[in-house]
């Protein structure tokens, strides 16, 4: 129901926030700021998007593969 969503929702938001955190160390650009930042070209923030979501889409796929050979053999 909704209650499973929204912690599902929230498990992914910590996640995603964890993941970023780790991502900007040593980039020179604080965490809080590295949030906050506002693109200045929306067509990059949209291509850095697309980006991101086909990589995402990789590595699902990938490892869905990788299950489905497994449970095959």
């Amino acid at each position: 129901g909704a209650k499973f969503v929204h912690m599902i929702y929230c498990l992914a938001r910590y996640v995603m926030i964890e993941e970023m955190k780790k991502l900007s160390v040593g980039t020179g650009i604080p965490f809080a700021e590295a949030i906050m930042r506002r693109p200045k070209d929306l067509y990059m923030a949209k291509a850095r998007h697309r980006v991101a979501y086909n990589k995402l889409l990789q590595t699902l796929q990938q490892k869905d593969f990788v299950l489905q050979e497994y449970r095959r053999r």
